[in-house]
């Protein structure tokens, strides 16, 4: 009997039985009245973040979209300035050519 508790690491048994002790009173200490009005005051900080953050969000969202409407519109009146370029450009080679006709045909 001697020799088996000649061989136990005391070291390690004060470690594990002082972590079950401070485990038992943290146990305690965060189920106690006052860390559950911690809890709760963490949590309504969360919450009133969460809100303003999501307030933000939405602020961006809606700009984004105002943004992305108005780029839409840009591009369409871009592309309708170049149609009517185009169908300039295409009408006067047209008159052009039947001109250039005109004379060849009257000769």
């Amino acid at each position: 009997m001697k020799n088996c508790l000649k061989d136990v690491d005391w070291k390690k048994v004060g470690t594990f039985a002082g972590g079950v002790l401070f485990g038992t009173a943290g146990i305690r200490i965060l189920s106690s009245k006052d860390a559950k009005k911690v809890y709760t005051n963490c949590t309504a900080a969360v919450l009133r973040a969460k809100k303003c953050v999501m307030t933000v969000a939405n602020t961006i969202q809606e700009n984004c979209e105002d943004i992305y409407a108005d780029a839409k519109d840009i591009n369409e009146k871009r592309e309708a300035a170049a149609d009517e370029l185009f169908f300039e450009d295409a009408s006067e080679d047209a008159s052009t050519d039947v001109k250039a006709y005109d004379s060849t045909v009257t000769e």
